[in-house]
Formats: C-alpha cells, structure tokens, sequence
C-alpha cells in the first residue's frame, strides 16, 4: 500500500497485528493496557501543551499528529490482543438509533 492511498482502519489493524502480534500477545492485555496509557499521557501532554487561542507551530503541530497515530496504533494493539474488530466495533456509531446524546 502506497502512502497516497486511504488506509482504511482495517488495513491499519492488520498492518500493526502482522508487524507486532507476536511481541504484543507475549506481553499481554495489562502490559500492552500501560503503554497505551502511557501514549495516552504523551497526548495529553502536547494537547496542553498547545492551549486553546494559540496558533500551533509547525513542531506542534507534527509532534500532535505523532502522539494521535500512536495512540490509535496501541489501541490497534489492544484489539488485536482482545480479537476486536475496529471496522466492526466502530459500525455501532452509523446507526442513528444505537448510539445519541453527547457526553458533557
């Protein structure tokens, strides 16, 4: 897959499942669950580190875009470990009827 092409999120689950299934398995659901949280962290840190009403730099910006692609590439992991389909899991939000309200 070229890098011009749409990655769906199924292309990108199996991507990350052929590339470090093996390793992720071994370390297991709660190992794999801490460094998640530990991307989770490192997002938290640059979304404050840009506070709302400035304009992000170009770094930021790039730095933002890395800590959301390693947050979902370890979500990715935590699927694969628990045999969740992403495609099939997220299908519950294009049903109008399953899934209204906002959280506040």
């Amino acid at each position: 897959m070229s890098s011009s092409e749409p990655l769906s999120i199924s292309a990108f689950q199996q991507l990350i499942r052929s590339r470090y299934y093996e390793t992720d398995v071994q370390r297991g659901a709660s190992g794999t669950f801490m460094l998640f949280i530990e991307e989770v962290g490192e997002l938290a840190t640059a979304l404050h580190d840009n506070r709302e009403g400035v304009e992000p730099t170009p770094k930021h910006k790039a730095n933002l875009s890395e800590e959301f692609a390693d947050v979902f590439a370890w979500l990715c992991t935590l699927a694969n470990i628990a045999s969740v389909d992403l495609t099939d899991a997220l299908a519950k939000y294009t049903q109008p009827d399953r899934v209204k309200g906002v959280k506040g």
